[in-house]
């Protein structure tokens, strides 16, 4: 039998849940530290596309068609093995990366990044160095979160049409053109069934496609009615539930490679990481690796505390100051993998998965910094942002538009925004919007 209290607790956990997306500032991390790995990594595979996922790769067209014939994996360069279509789906993965990235249409961007993250790592399967995965799994997380509501074009486009007055809907014909764009690329790959094979991705892609349309429909016509706030709590319930999944993601990442080191003889004894340090492959700077290497007691204790880091960390979520501890000695571990072992692109995904567990007045007071070096920087050059310029400045690299509490797993509990408007229109986060 339930009490009073208990009802209340309860009804104040679904109204948590159902009337805020949390975690702003972790979700928009996390999409400008994904996008930027990828965008960065297709940039320097520019001159090695070919040999990596196109018409000159060891594992051919005809090769990767048998295979995907049977695991239904979803890629876009299985309609063609034109090398025209892979310079079409190669620059689109790139300008995606970077749309994503400034958060401009974020939910439209966020679905053809993903499309593209997919069609090039599934075409390709040999070629990665671990952070692949972490950017595949983030890829299709990103699709579901509120990731623009701050740091982003999005953002700022919402605050501009909440102080100018018009519907949210009604601003720009960027969206509906990507809509219709986007439908008329989806009913033709449904009918040719060009989706991968399986049932649950073409039923995805048209949720999405039809979810967008009707939100737009929502904001524009009907901004103030209960359809319109049904579409909130489901789309905040979505980006809550897929952020408590990236958290559960991170942990298993860690958990699973700890737990797994332990059973190796090597890192029992201390020595797993003596061997990376002197292949060739695995030491870009060489002078370096051979100073750490040839301290025995030091490749000893690094080797200990990877372990013991890897494996900890899942249990301190509970308690919030060990667990910034250890969140500081990770992502210093990643920048050493990226350092020592020449492993950048796989380490910015790791410190861009782990961003999902900083504090929030730590990301805050990072994006106070950011816009405050902007302001330095227009004022050296001679432009002095006025009130305008500075409430831009705040959406896009600063503070922006609302406060938030730490919670005790490291993600942010988004606090009421200044701005009703602006929670209403989702932070510009909608495909038409």
């Amino acid at each position: 039998m339930s009490t009073p209290g208990s009802d209340h607790t309860l009804a104040r956990g679904i109204q948590r849940i159902t009337a805020a997306s949390l975690g702003p500032y972790q979700s928009a991390v996390v999409r400008i530290g994904i996008s930027a790995t990828y965008f960065l990594f297709l940039l320097r595979e520019i001159p090695h596309r070919h040999e990596m996922y196109g018409p000159e790769a060891p594992w051919r067209w005809d090769m990767a068609q048998q295979l995907i014939s049977g695991n239904q994996a979803f890629t876009t360069l299985m309609w063609s093995d034109s090398a025209v279509w892979f310079e079409i789906v190669y620059a689109l993965a790139l300008v995606a990366s970077a749309l994503l990235l400034v958060g401009w249409h974020t939910r439209a961007m966020s679905v053809l990044f993903m499309a593209g993250v997919l069609s090039l790592q599934n075409r390709s399967i040999f070629m990665g160095d671990g952070g692949d995965n972490v950017i595949h799994l983030m890829a299709i997380y990103l699709v579901l979160t509120r990731c623009g509501q701050v740091w982003s074009l999005d953002a700022r486009r919402a605050r501009r049409s909440a102080g100018a007055g018009p519907a949210p809907g009604g601003v720009g014909v960027a969206g509906p053109l990507l809509w219709v764009a986007f439908g008329a690329v989806l009913c033709g790959a449904t009918v040719t069934d060009s989706l991968g094979g399986t049932t649950w991705l073409p039923v995805f892609f048209w949720i999405l496609w039809i979810g967008h349309g009707a939100w737009w429909a929502v904001n524009r016509y009907a901004p103030d009615s209960e359809p319109r706030t049904l579409l909130d709590v489901i789309a905040n319930l979505a980006h809550n539930a897929t952020l408590v999944v990236i958290m559960a993601e991170v942990c298993m990442i860690y958990a699973t490679a700890g737990w797994y080191k332990i059973q190796g003889s090597r890192w029992q004894d201390g020595t797993a990481l003596y061997y990376p340090l002197n292949l060739d492959y695995f030491t870009p700077w060489p002078w370096l690796s051979d100073l750490l290497a040839a301290s025995g007691v030091m490749v000893m204790v690094l080797t200990y505390a990877t372990v013991a880091v890897q494996v900890a960390f899942p249990f301190t979520l509970f308690n919030r100051r060990v667990k910034n501890v250890l969140l500081v000695l990770m992502i210093c571990e990643h920048a050493g993998i990226a350092l020592l072992l020449g492993l950048p692109f796989f380490s910015m995904a790791m410190i861009a998965a782990d961003a999902v567990f900083l504090p929030t007045v730590f990301l805050m007071w990072l994006g106070g910094q950011a816009s405050h070096g902007r302001d330095l920087l227009l004022r050296r050059r001679g432009k002095v942002p006025g009130p305008r310029d500075g409430a831009e400045a705040e959406d896009g690299v600063g503070v922006g538009v609302g406060v938030g509490v730490e919670d005790g797993a490291g993600a942010a509990v988004g606090a009421e925004d200044r701005e009703a408007p602006q929670r209403r229109d989702g932070g510009g986060h909608t495909l038409v919007g």
